[in-house]
């Protein structure tokens, strides 16, 4: 069991949702929180609403010089949790170009943007914890998803070569693959969402994951074997079924 007691973690994309069910976790278990969004009022709030010691930093992790001066405004933590991500459903052809990269860019290149100013230090001191928010639609293609699941997978394969190249090193990486979780961007959806979660039934798992040395879950877990086991099939069978 990890000792929170003390630990300073920073939460990129704690404004709502599951970033901000996480924070209360974390804040309760006695860790030291720092709260990272482009929203001041939601963060604010949201602090003043924890029970232990915490700060706001605000970001955009789609401006590189931003994130610098967080990262440095934040100085050294003893983790690091993204969670920013945004979500616009729709598929090839009704491709919105705008919105397509703004996922591509919030989601997988601000995590790039945030990793670059903090693995550096994780790794000169030998010590460090990143948990990276990638989802079980990572796993392989899906229809009317262009930029969400595209993202999700670059997310999920960095933290792969991280882990890859961190697993023996006093740097501890982990992934997280959530199903639907209940929140602003899954409200967009207009289809049933088998299995959906609250924020805070997702952040008592993604919790129950970072106490342990295990690197990826995913949950729901009779929900993530399809994603995983799709991974088996053949494109003809897959494209048939997913379609």
């Amino acid at each position: 069991m990890t000792q929170w007691q003390g630990k300073r973690y920073w939460l990129v994309g704690a404004s709502d949702g599951l970033g901000a069910a996480l924070a209360e976790r974390l804040s309760r278990a006695g860790a030291e929180v720092i709260l990272s969004a482009r929203s001041e009022d939601k963060l604010r709030a949201l602090a003043d609403s924890l029970p232990g010691k915490v700060d706001v930093v605000t970001v955009d992790v789609s401006d590189a010089d931003n994130v610098a001066k967080a990262a440095e405004a934040v100085g050294e933590v003893d983790g690091v949790i993204y969670l920013a991500g945004v979500y616009w459903p729709f598929g090839a052809k009704d491709w919105n170009a705008d919105r397509a990269n703004a996922m591509a860019d919030i989601n997988f290149t601000g995590l790039m943007r945030v990793m670059g100013e903090v693995v550096p230090g994780m790794v000169a001191r030998d010590k460090g914890h990143i948990v990276i928010t990638s989802s079980l639609t990572g796993f392989r293609g899906l229809p009317g998803s262009i930029g969400y699941t595209a993202s999700k997978a670059a997310v999920m394969s960095l933290a792969e070569c991280m882990y890859a190249d961190l697993r023996k090193t006093g740097v501890k990486v982990q992934v997280v693959n959530p199903g639907f979780i209940k929140t602003q961007l899954t409200d967009k959806n207009d289809f049933k969402m088998p299995f959906l979660m609250s924020p805070e039934d997702a952040a008592r798992e993604v919790f129950e994951h970072m106490n342990t040395d295990s690197f990826k879950k995913s949950f729901p877990f009779a929900f993530s074997l399809l994603f995983r086991g799709s991974q088996f099939l053949p494109d003809w069978l897959y494209f048939r079924i997913f379609s």
